[in-house]
């Protein structure tokens, strides 16, 4: 048997149920024409009775719903979400104020261990509302490629070590690493420095081998040896926070170098505590550096000799990059690199 579908009731439907005009049921419902109040009650309550206020109600929800837009966002992959000295922090903020104008939101994925190994996508994740994604703290050479493939515009905020930039169907926006690095080597060259070692994983990440490729290229100007027996370059996995760790590294060294340049601040600071447990001053017995521009950097005692970076410009020109490769997708990848400004302070002697 066919189901007829339900009459919908019309003001017509009341006036007749009323005995009224269907003009007196208009003024009833607009609370106009100097009705009775209990003429409109009794019309009002026939309406109930009948269904047509209900079939108004669901009627006014279902145009809304078809009116409110479907807001479209961007996805944030991560394996670590930025901590307070990490410059990604800022970044983010940035990136999505940008986002939030041009009128998406930013929906934030921690990648776990597990999906990295099996290039699955988090459980969460629903492409069909992602118009983009950002990678950042991402740095699995496997997975970054995973996400290359998907068809969506994708930008990349740092990335593997030593990539392979003409394969990577992405756009990349990092810090410049080199040319600070090159600098704040040379300083503790001109300080007096003849041995120089390196403290962080240089295949951590794209930024840190770059920033090991600046030291690297300092030595060499200067005609110093770059001796691997005065680094700490174990992998990320390493506990670099843990002082007793660092001083057996230390302990390893043939002889303690003049100076030590870090990957980044949060492993300076770390060594410093390392440093002074072992007795040691910085910047009179050893020197150092680190790389950020950390708040942390420049109220710890001696404030710390680093490279500042720019991470809220970073985070709006990545925000503009993606926006960019969204409305054109067709666009060649961009590899952008933003000028960073080394920060001389009191953990290097002044000669």
């Amino acid at each position: 048997m066919q189901t007829m579908a339900a009459k919908r009731v019309t003001m017509q439907d009341i006036a007749d149920a009323c005995g009224f005009s269907r003009n007196t049921i208009s003024k009833a419902f607009n609370a106009r024409g100097g009705i009775p109040e209990a003429t409109r009650r009794m019309i009002l309550a026939k309406a109930d009775e009948l269904g047509y206020r209900q079939q108004i109600r669901e009627s006014s929800s279902a145009q809304a719903k078809q009116k409110q837009p479907t807001v479209k966002s961007v996805a944030l992959f991560t394996q670590q979400k930025p901590m307070h000295y990490h410059y990604g922090t800022s970044f983010i903020t940035a990136f999505a104020n940008r986002l939030s104008r041009a009128g998406y939101s930013l929906m934030m994925y921690e990648v776990t261990q597990s999906e990295i190994r099996n290039q699955a996508l988090p459980s969460n994740f629903a492409i069909d509302q992602t118009v983009g994604i950002l990678g950042i703290e991402l740095f699995d050479r496997g997975y970054t490629q995973m996400m290359c493939d998907l068809g969506l515009p994708v930008i990349f905020a740092d990335t593997y070590a030593r990539p392979d930039l003409t394969t990577m169907k992405a756009d990349l926006i990092s810090m410049e690493n080199v040319n600070s690095a090159i600098s704040l080597t040379e300083q503790l060259i001109e300080a007096g420095a003849k041995k120089i070692g390196f403290v962080g994983d240089i295949n951590h990440c794209n930024s840190f081998h770059d920033r090991w490729s600046g030291y690297c290229k300092a030595l060499g100007r200067a005609g110093l040896e770059q001796s691997r027996e005065f680094c700490i370059l174990a992998e990320d996995s390493a506990p670099y926070t843990n002082v007793a760790w660092l001083l057996e590294q230390l302990e390893k060294m043939p002889v303690l170098p003049d100076a030590f340049v870090c990957a980044n601040d949060f492993l300076a600071i770390h060594l410093l505590n390392a440093l002074k447990k072992k007795g040691l001053s910085v910047p009179e017995d050893i020197m150092l550096t680190g790389f950020d521009g950390t708040t942390q950097a420049s109220l710890i005692d001696p404030p710390l000799t680093t490279a500042y970076i720019p991470s809220v410009d970073i985070g709006y020109f990545a925000a503009g990059m993606l926006l960019e490769r969204i409305d054109k997708p067709d666009l060649p990848y961009r590899r952008t690199y933003i000028q960073t400004t080394p920060i001389f302070s009191k953990s290097v002697r002044i000669k």
